[in-house]
């Protein structure tokens, strides 16, 4: 059932392949003369199932080169911040932004900047916008169609798991990270989702839920996936350790008994 969670999780955990040559973003002349700044408006459509049927939704999207190559200005024709800018330089920041946090998980993207009413994105040089702009695209059209806030409110971050805390130790940090920016995204594409119970002797203590709890490839998933990427960007980590409430070892434990009746009677 969780296959392509382990897919994507190989995916994540390695650099994609370059497979087209660079193509030229024209820059513009000056700061100051807007006149000379070609903009390109982009149309994009997207198809979302709504009741059973089929809505398509159309957004234009127009980007504008700067004068640095490695950034593009992307204008969605709706406020942004409204007032005001805020910067994201990595994926740690990131998590303060539903946006900035998928557009981090596009290889390649190394700053995101939210201004009043566009979003400049800014790449690493070795990577081509040409292979990047479908997925920025889709990033930019799915959050305002969602209906998401552009900053996740201070009362919803404080209550999350994988909110990285002051006192928090460097390598909790990391898993944390690690935890909510690659591995929760391939988790819940099959329908599950993961919580953070904490890091104790080299143990990280984590519980499956959804389609994960009591999946019969929870354990594959733990230890072929999670574990397998934790220990080779966190030294520190030693092991995942699934973690059971009490309501749930119950039922497992009723479970166990019905099981050993229907082999007793078998035989």
């Amino acid at each position: 059932m969780l296959s392509r969670s382990l897919k994507q999780l190989a995916k994540r955990a390695a650099p994609l392949a370059q497979q087209t040559a660079r193509t030229s973003i024209p820059q513009a002349r000056s700061f100051f003369y807007k006149a000379n700044v070609p903009t390109r408006k982009t149309m994009i459509h997207r198809t979302v199932p709504l009741l059973g049927r089929q809505q398509v939704r159309t957004m234009f999207i127009q980007t504008e080169p700067t004068p640095n190559e490695d950034s593009l200005k992307f204008i969605p024709g709706t406020p942004v911040l409204g007032s005001g800018s805020m910067e994201f330089l990595d994926t740690r920041e990131s998590m303060k932004s539903p946006l900035a946090k998928q557009l981090f998980q596009i290889d390649g993207i190394s700053g995101v900047f939210f201004g009043p009413d566009f979003v400049t994105i800014s790449k690493e040089s070795s990577s081509e916008w040409q292979l990047m702009k479908p997925d920025i695209y889709a990033a930019i059209m799915d959050h305002f169609s969602s209906g998401q806030p552009i900053l996740y409110d201070e009362n919803d971050l404080a209550q999350s798991d994988t909110t990285i805390h002051p006192d928090d130790p460097e390598e909790v940090q990391m898993i944390k990270e690690l935890l909510d920016t690659r591995i929760r995204p391939a988790i819940q594409e099959d329908g599950g989702d993961i919580e953070y119970c904490g890091f104790e002797g080299g143990i990280v203590k984590l519980k499956l839920k959804g389609s994960c709890r009591g999946c019969d490839s929870s354990v594959v998933t733990l230890k072929n996936g999670i574990e397998n990427m934790l220990m080779h960007y966190i030294p520190e980590v030693q092991g995942v350790e699934q973690v059971i409430d009490e309501n749930e070892a119950v039922a497992l434990q009723e479970f166990d008994k019905l099981e050993k009746k229907l082999n007793e009677k078998q035989e």
